[in-house]
């Protein structure tokens, strides 16, 4: 009975242990995806703040741009 009663234990101690595994598992997953989400916010942060750069420089070259000239519909009334 005795040998029993210590098998049961083996297999609870067995047990906790493998919980304990499975639950350290998961928090370093739940780390990794944490770190990885966190790397790609900052590299599209990163490629935003690029982008509207050349953007705004893009639009701020065609407002400047001024060619003044008279539209092809304007009738001169001599």
């Amino acid at each position: 009975m005795a040998s029993q009663s210590q098998g049961i234990q083996q297999l609870l101690h067995a047990e906790k242990r493998a919980a304990e595994k499975v639950a350290e598992a998961r928090k370093r997953k739940a780390r990794r995806l944490r770190q990885a989400k966190e790397e790609k916010i900052q590299a599209m942060q990163a490629n935003h703040h690029r982008n509207k750069e050349k953007v705004l420089r893009q639009l701020l070259m065609l407002v400047c741009d001024i060619k003044p000239e008279i539209h092809h519909n304007y009738r001169f009334n001599i």
